[in-house]
């Protein structure tokens, strides 16, 4: 019963989304095969798997069932948090509604909540990259206040977190993000100050591409943080162990 972890699949199963990340050089060749392929050789349906965001390049939820199909079809529990990519993400109860309409029965949510496992308590929101000279920035983003709301949220899924150790005092809370709190010399001070104040040791984190050389984690504040974007893991799930 291990717990494992892959971010930015960036799956395009559906022909209509056209989105295949395989125009981005020859590291993402055969991609969603090689997704595929590396869980099933890994992951057992006793598993957990935590997808930290940019999951579909689907624009709708209808036009994401291909996609979150293809997910639940793989071995293992799966939970999914958001990405900035993730345009096909809906309220819960529109979640809960189609996946009751298709059958998929494998998938959760990483949203304003926790989640218990076997081994740890998961907790997680997108967060944001605080850099005004980021790369698809929306026009006149107002950082501060996407930084403030992302920080309410991981104080909801914190609290929810808290609550659930109340029985499992054992239990280690990791959070996921999509969004790294820290990178390249710029922090979300305010994220990385609520990670501090629960007392966070390790959080996941995804959306920075093409950094191969990178070390696989490093130390920020006391706060040991891991790449997990699936080209940078070769689109083999890491298991999550420490």
């Amino acid at each position: 019963m291990s717990l494992y972890v892959i971010a930015d699949l960036h799956l395009s199963t559906l022909d209509s989304t056209n989105k295949s990340m395989e125009v981005f050089g020859r590291r993402w060749d055969g991609y969603m095969t090689r997704i595929k392929q590396n869980w099933e050789r890994l992951v057992t349906d006793e598993d957990t798997v935590v997808i930290p965001g940019d999951v579909s390049w689907a624009l709708s939820l209808e036009e994401a069932v291909s996609d979150l199909k293809f997910i639940d079809s793989l071995p293992g529990k799966k939970i999914l948090g958001k990405g900035n990519h993730d345009f096909w993400w809906c309220t819960m109860k529109k979640h809960d509604e189609l996946f009751k309409k298709h059958g998929i029965s494998t998938i959760s949510f990483l949203f304003n909540n926790a989640i218990e496992t076997e081994e740890y308590i998961i907790a997680g929101t997108r967060g944001w990259y605080h850099d005004e000279d980021a790369k698809n920035a929306p026009d006149n983003a107002d950082f501060d206040k996407l930084v403030n709301r992302e920080a309410g949220r991981l104080k909801m899924s914190l609290a929810a977190a808290l609550k659930l150790r109340e029985a499992s005092p054992e239990k280690e809370i990791i959070v996921f993000m999509h969004f790294p709190p820290f990178w390249s010399g710029k922090a979300s001070e305010s994220l990385v100050d609520i990670l501090k104040e629960y007392n966070i040791r390790h959080v996941y984190f995804g959306h920075i591409h093409g950094a191969y050389t990178e070390p696989p984690s490093f130390n920020y504040e006391g706060i040991e943080m891991h790449m997990i974007s699936a080209d940078y893991l070769e689109f083999i799930p890491k298991i999550v162990k420490f």
